[in-house]
Parts: structure tokens; sequence; C-alpha cells
């Protein structure tokens, strides 16, 4: 899955092997491990965005969809919470995000929801 992106991948892990500070490449990179399914990489890349910008909340979301793929619930919904506090706000994009699955039944995203003034779907 996701040979498409062989050469993608390899030409933006060379970038960032040359410079490691780019957060343009780690944010391409994160998409990309991601939409191939190396989820394991993909927080790995979120992880590293998240020390680099730690006040952007956009960066947060992504990371709290990292983490609910690799099935760490809990603090997937933590983060979830602090990207909302930053200043997330797509809400409708939020309920549709298939990466945010793994969370929806877990009683922490419920009481999130509540709080947001949403519906669970």
């Amino acid at each position: 899955m996701g040979e498409e992106y062989n050469f993608e991948i390899s030409f933006y892990e060379d970038l960032d092997k040359r410079d490691s500070n780019d957060v343009r490449v780690m944010e391409i990179l994160a998409q990309l491990y991601t939409k191939v399914g190396r989820n394991a990489e993909g927080l790995s890349m979120d992880l590293r965005l998240s020390k680099a910008r730690p006040e952007d909340p956009m960066i947060h979301y992504n990371l709290s969809c990292s983490l609910a793929l690799m099935g760490q619930l809990g603090e997937a919904v933590e983060v979830l919470m602090s990207a909302i506090e930053m200043g997330y706000s797509d809400f409708d994009w939020m309920m549709q995000d298939k990466d945010l699955d793994p969370i929806r039944s877990h009683p922490a995203y419920k009481e999130l929801l509540n709080e947001i003034g949403r519906e669970p779907s």
C-alpha cells in the first residue's frame, strides 16, 4: 500500500536529513506517512512537530489523530482537548475525520463533545 508515494517520501526524508528543523518538511512527511499507513512514523513526526510548534492547534489536532491511530486513546483525547483550547475550531471536520474513529466511543471524547456542544455521531 502506498507504493505510489515512495518517491515522495524518500525525497522528503532526504530533505529532513539535511535540515531536521524544517517544519514544512515535517508536516509533509507526517501527512504522507499517515496516508500510506505508516502510522508509527507519522506519530513520530507529529511529536517532533509538536515540540517545534508547541502552540499550534492544527499540529496538536494532527498529533491527536496519530495517537488515535496508534491506539493511544486517552492521550489522543487529551491532546485533542489541548488543540481545542489552543484554538482548533473545525468541529465539522473533527466529527467526520476517520483518523479519530478509534476514540469515538471513549468516555473522555464523549465528554469533550458535550463541552463543545456537539452530539456524538
